[in-house]
């Protein structure tokens, strides 16, 4: 299912043939990337929340390339060529719109923008879940219980505008982090540590295939393309649009294969006490093995074998995992597990990352310096006369400098709403925590494609409570408690297109002011159809009880 073991000249050479080794880098935004989020804000977000509220599902994945088909077609017609930039910037606005907005202590998953969180925050002050603490929750996260707006479902009130300036706050403040800490991750990761990045070709070649046709040079990448698009159109009428529509027009929805997986736990309670045994039925899955590099594969696959069916019955028996019992599906003998066990595991598992990914950045710099003392090379990239032309770099102290800032900011705006927290726990958050953390998962994308390992879970629940604070409101303050890691790939992907990074700024700012927008507009249009949750919306209508009773 994986790629076999290779060298890294290999890589090295996979890298070389998505772009020209001397093509120039050059900025991807302009006109027709406009037009393309205009697109997407109209068209697609509408479909994203839909999605969202009925299956729990994002379009984000397919909704890039649907976007990207469509504009390479009008171009043909129009008689215009879209360059590989050009194409990837559009990919990276429409999953920008239609991924998960900023929530602020949500424990749900809401699509569709910022807006979709108030949504949310709607719902948890009426549920029965939050019945005795709705009235300390604080009018800057949701206008209180007794306002008409619930009656009316309206955001057109007077009572919203706290809560949505503390919402346009926190994403602006976000989105800054993220490109000035990311872009220091990715510099560390990339040009210091030159660790493959095994997924970051993938998407990247998806943009190189797509304007190779607008140039009318299809090679086999655009065969692979299609291939991948035909299977993947089979697979998503059987696994999302058939329930979607039964769902709509019959009385029982028709699932030909279970949502998000085939479950065995139950089944093998008394053979393997405590173990977890899953068939997942998302193809995305099994794609993405054929792409990782075969050890990562592996090594994946072995130690999910070992911790839930080897370790997890091991463990039960020795009266380590105290909270499972017979007859537990699949979630809940995950969270039992992951309490009593699991958790503090991995702690330990993040802790060993950032402690190895720190050992090789020292060690590759320390080499550095040692081969430069005696040849006069360089062996990392560590100065900007290192670093490919034209690429849009600046000097590290530039980005700290902006991150900085936000982090500032957050902190700022966190006393500002919940003075009585103690601004140490902010300070530790934004500038010990939140840097460790974002390091391990862009160097855990570096290495596997996958963040997994960043996140403490928990943290953040642990700190409230030393804290000693008593209260609602911080549990919906905007800690500065985040993973900037993730902005590697797109720099990384920028990278091997020959994007200029000025384009990620570019982009990031457009479809922040796009999606408030867009999403103010959706939003209210679809709550005002009908409340949210109902029997219309039968994925959030059977989850959001369990989250709001998780959040509370």
């Amino acid at each position: 299912m994986a790629t076999e073991p290779k060298d890294e000249n290999e890589d090295l050479e996979q890298y070389d043939s998505i772009m020209p080794v001397d093509a120039p880098f050059e900025d991807g935004f302009n006109m027709k990337t406009i037009w393309a989020t205009l697109f997407v804000g109209l068209v697609m977000l509408p479909g994203a929340i839909y999605l969202g509220l009925v299956t729990g599902q994002s379009m984000a994945g397919a909704s890039e390339w649907v976007t990207i088909i469509l504009f390479l077609e009008i171009a043909k017609r129009s008689f215009v060529r879209l360059k590989t930039q050009e194409v990837l910037v559009i990919y990276w606005v429409a999953g920008g719109l239609l991924g998960i907005g900023v929530r602020l202590g949500s424990t749900a998953l809401v699509y569709g923008g910022p807006f979709g969180a108030l949504v949310w925050d709607q719902y948890l002050i009426q549920s029965p879940a939050a019945e005795g603490l709705a009235k300390y929750i604080p009018d800057w996260v949701v206008p209180p219980i007794d306002s008409p707006v619930y009656a009316e479902r309206t955001f057109i009130n007077a009572v919203w505008v706290k809560p949505v300036a503390i919402l346009f706050a926190v994403l602006l403040l976000i989105n800054t982090a993220k490109l000035a800490l990311g872009y220091v991750m990715f510099r560390i990761t990339s040009d210091i540590e030159q660790l493959p990045f095994p997924l970051a070709p993938v998407q990247a070649r998806g943009a190189t295939a797509l304007a190779e046709t607008s140039a009318k040079q299809e090679g086999w990448k655009w065969r692979v393309f299609s291939t991948g698009t035909c299977i993947g159109l089979v697979w998503g009428l059987l696994y999302v649009v058939v329930p979607t529509l039964s769902s709509i027009f019959l009385t029982d929805t028709v699932q030909i294969l279970p949502i998000p997986w085939i479950d065995f736990t139950a089944e093998i309670k008394t053979i393997l006490p405590a173990a977890l045994f899953g068939i997942a039925t998302d193809l995305g899955h099994l794609v993405i093995g054929f792409v990782l590099p075969f050890w990562v594969v592996v090594g994946s696959f072995t130690g999910a074998v070992l911790g839930n069916l080897v370790l997890n019955p091991i463990l039960y028996k020795a009266e380590i995992l105290t909270r499972w019992s017979p007859g537990m599906t699949a979630i809940p003998a995950a969270i039992s597990n992951r309490f009593d066990f699991w958790l503090s595991f991995g702690i330990g598992t993040s802790f060993v990352i950032a402690v190895t990914g720190f050992y090789m950045v020292i060690k590759a710099l320390l080499e550095q310096r040692r081969v430069q003392r005696e040849t006069g090379e360089h062996t990392v990239s560590v100065s900007l006369e290192d670093l490919p032309e034209g690429r849009s770099d600046m000097g590290m102290f530039y980005p700290l400098v902006l991150w900085t800032l936000a982090t500032v900011g957050f902190i700022i705006l966190c006393q500002f709403l919940v003075p009585e927290f103690h601004w140490g726990w902010l300070v530790f958050f934004g500038f010990i925590y939140t840097p460790i953390s974002s390091y391990i998962g862009a160097r855990m994308i570096g290495l596997t494609g996958s963040p997994y390992g960043a996140d403490i879970p928990y943290l953040r629940e642990a700190a409230i409570f030393l804290s000693g604070y008593q209260g609602v409101a911080v549990w919906f303050a905007p800690l500065p408690l985040h993973d900037h890691g993730l902005a590697v790939r797109t720099y990384k992907q920028m990278e091997l297109t020959k994007t200029k990074f000025v384009s990620y700024i570019k982009l990031t700012a457009l479809t922040m002011v796009v999606i408030f927008i867009f999403s103010f507009v959706f939003w209210e249009f679809i709550w005002r159809l009908g409340p949210i949750p109902s029997s219309t919306y039968y994925f959030v209508q059977t989850f959001w009880p369990f989250d709001a009773t998780m959040q509370t």
